[in-house]
């Protein structure tokens, strides 16, 4: 098997497709870390819709997925920025998709936690109105009988006037959970409208308004997903945690070396590369389960180059990657996303994303994956 491929500078290359797939090890549950996969949403193609329309969603095939993450031992984070969140994903959507997931989880024994954000507001809102937003979507959540994940909010990071707003409506919220909560820190290469968060630019401050929150309500706060891909931060800020709040990493630059940790701790992984690594990643981990972090890293480090590609600036587009690379995997029938956001991405990045995943040896059959990615290749005029 062949296929011309074309690179970054306008021509084509020759690449020679892996023969046999990575055999996945399945096993038992994970004892050493909680590991969640964000998960992406799957189309419907044969919907009429424009990409500023409601989504249609495959729910078929959007629950099959996440049955495939399961099935390894992961957690799927629902209604999470993978999922096109406040990209092709309105709050309707969202809600659907939440109640849905949630109620096959329960069906098959699956973990799932789900984001709570306030993309049902539209316009300028007031900090009551912030509130109120979250409060509604909370519910929701805690009514599926799912954990809940407080996302950072659009419109709270254009209302707050400081630290003290994000005091006020977070503290408000944890103090009228059900259950403790995983808190969200989105940075804004994942979402450009959230810079400032909580409270300033200066990432110094904006860590010690985020800490403060919970350091006020530990009983509260379950866990943190930290998505700034700064190591050191992270680092930082998992040792200043309350005794008992762990720390997710959203990482999806380093994460091996977050994963595995050092002498004073570790992160736990909620993670938008663990979509399509997740056969993979949970091997991975099941080797560290084991205690041996060296193993762990053979097999992971190795992924981070297709993870940075995947994640390369700008950020917030690396949906498309993932999406096409489920499509290869076999994992849905098209190559299409809410939005249309299957346009976000050149030709030459998707090349590359399918040699780095197929040198991993992530698609169960290489050859339909071949094939399809001959597909694509001929609608943008690459003939083999």
């Amino acid at each position: 098997m062949t296929i011309r491929l074309p690179d970054a500078q306008g021509g084509l290359r020759s690449y020679e497709p892996r023969a046999e797939p990575l055999v996945p090890t399945p096993g038992t549950p994970f004892t050493s870390r909680t590991v969640y996969a964000a998960a992406h949403v799957v189309a419907d193609p044969y919907a009429d819709v424009s990409p500023d329309a409601p989504a249609a969603v495959d729910w078929d095939a959007t629950l099959a997925f996440r049955r495939h993450l399961w099935s390894h031992g992961l957690g799927v984070a629902e209604a999470m920025d993978t999922a096109q969140r406040g990209m092709g994903l309105d709050w309707a959507g969202a809600a659907e998709l939440i109640r849905r997931s949630a109620a096959e989880a329960r069906a098959v024994g699956g973990r799932v936690a789900c984001g709570v954000g306030t993309d049902q507001l539209t316009g300028p809102a007031t900090p009551a109105e912030v509130r109120a937003a979250y409060e509604e979507q909370l519910a929701l959540v805690e009514d599926s009988g799912a954990q809940a994940i407080l996302m950072a909010s659009r419109a709270l990071a254009a209302v707050a006037k400081g630290p003290e707003d994000y005091l006020e409506i977070y503290g408000h919220l944890l103090r009228q959970a059900a259950e403790p909560v995983i808190l969200h820190w989105l940075g804004p290469m994942f979402d450009p409208a959230l810079e400032g968060y909580w409270g300033s630019s200066d990432l110094d401050a904006a860590t010690d308004a985020f800490l403060e929150v919970i350091a006020a309500h530990p009983d509260k706060v379950e866990g943190i997903k930290v998505s700034l891909l700064d190591t050191g931060r992270e680092i930082g800020i998992r040792r200043r945690l309350p005794q008992g709040v762990r720390c997710y990493t959203g990482d999806d630059f380093n994460y091996p070396e977050l994963i595995a940790g050092d002498e004073q701790g570790f992160s736990h992984a909620l993670l938008g590369i663990f979509d399509p690594l997740g056969p993979l990643a949970a091997k991975a981990v099941r080797v560290l389960d084991t205690g041996d972090v060296p193993g762990f890293r053979g097999l992971l480090d190795p992924t981070v180059e297709l993870s940075r590609h995947l994640f390369q600036t700008p950020t917030r587009f690396y949906k498309t990657g993932v999406v096409l690379l489920a499509w290869l995997a076999g994992h849905q029938s098209h190559f299409a996303m809410v939005g249309g956001l299957q346009s976000a991405r050149s030709l030459p990045h998707l090349a590359r994303a399918y040699e780095l995943a197929d040198g991993l040896g992530l698609f169960p059959d290489p050859k339909l994956a071949e094939e399809r990615m001959k597909t694509l290749l001929s609608l943008y005029g690459v003939n083999q």
